[in-house]
């Protein structure tokens, strides 16, 4: 998958090291959900990393700006029967530091893993988002997503 060159006007996206993996991490519990949920520092992150790094079907990208990580995702891709064995690529996870928020970060990671997809010839983009995030609704429908489905979840 492609590196983007960072501009003065677009941040870097390429693909995430085990170094950026505390701010990452960092990212993931910077709101009110991931404050319940994350822990930084736990070495389960450099775990889940190492096995994220070693699949092909899994692409950890984080966005830099000035040489610091503010924003990444997960794009997994998903082959499948159904859809005339179709490719699904499925992002997750994705998260713009509070500071940048707002500043086009977001949408500029978005289409990068959408265009992603693409390339790699999937034919679904899907994601999941908490029902409570109701700006991430918006954002994802200005980006052409559509509310099909009704996602649901076991936790364990």
């Amino acid at each position: 998958m492609a590196t983007t060159p960072q501009t003065s006007t677009q941040p870097l996206i390429r693909r995430a090291t085990a170094r950026d993996v505390p701010a990452i991490v960092a990212l993931l519990a910077d709101d009110a959900l991931g404050a319940r949920r994350e822990r930084v520092g736990d070495a389960a992150y450099a775990r889940a990393f190492a096995e994220i790094d070693a699949d092909p079907r899994q692409y950890l990208a984080v966005t830099e700006l000035d040489g610091e990580v503010v924003g990444t995702l997960q794009l997994t891709f998903i082959p499948g029967l159904s859809r005339r064995g179709a490719t699904r690529a499925l992002i997750e996870a994705v998260r713009v530091r509070a500071d940048q928020r707002g500043a086009g970060i977001g949408r500029h990671l978005a289409e990068w893993a959408i265009e992603e997809a693409r390339a790699r010839g999937a034919a679904v983009v899907q994601l999941t988002t908490d029902a409570s995030r109701v700006d991430a609704h918006r954002f994802y429908a200005r980006l052409g997503f559509v509310a099909s489905h009704v996602g649901m979840k076991l936790i364990f």
